[in-house]
């Protein structure tokens, strides 16, 4: 088995960490929870971790929130960055048998894409994010679920408009197997 990334991922993972800084950093609604902001950056993630398979997606994740984190000036909250990575590399696997890299993106792909990418911001942000925040921060527990429900509402509808749009437009403009043949 070869574990070496391909330059393309490793280069997708680039371009993809810093889409999540810029989605992440610049383009942030603050939500009324404290600390929790709805932005489109998971539309983002969903969408590479979707092409480039779960380690890309993990690598998005994690090195794109934590270059978000420490941007802030706050320091870097790693419960949240590992819960990125988590979602990243979830999606990955979820959308592993999907062939959205050969601009395969149907009826069925989205509602699968859609399904995955809802299921992995609730273990994401209902679960990793919060237990982390217990085990490492010792927060208090009412604020820590209260703001993993805001942030997995809020990435859970801006991945389902972003991360659709991001795969319709891909699989629109990759060509298609055998459309580049010469008609007779």
């Amino acid at each position: 088995m070869n574990n070496k990334l391909s330059v393309k991922t490793v280069v997708a993972i680039g371009i993809g960490a810093a889409l999540f800084f810029v989605c992440g950093r610049f383009i942030a609604i603050p939500s009324p929870v404290p600390n929790t902001s709805i932005t489109i950056q998971y539309g983002v993630l969903a969408f590479m971790a979707s092409v480039f398979g779960p380690i890309a997606g993990a690598l998005i994740g994690l090195i794109g929130h934590a270059l978000v984190d420490a941007s802030w000036g706050w320091g870097i909250w790693w419960s949240w960055v590992i819960a990125s990575a988590v979602f990243g590399c979830l999606m990955g696997v979820g959308m592993r048998k999907v062939a959205l890299a050969d601009g395969v993106c149907g009826k069925k792909e989205l509602i699968r894409f859609n399904l995955t990418q809802v299921v992995c911001h609730v273990i994401c942000w209902g679960v990793v994010a919060p237990v982390l925040d217990i085990l490492i921060y010792n927060e208090p527990v009412e604020k820590l679920f209260t703001q993993g429900l805001v942030a997995g509402i809020g990435n859970a509808v801006t991945t389902a408009v972003i991360g659709t749009l991001l795969c319709v437009a891909y699989a629109k403009a990759k060509p298609q197997k055998g459309s580049l043949e010469k008609e007779d």
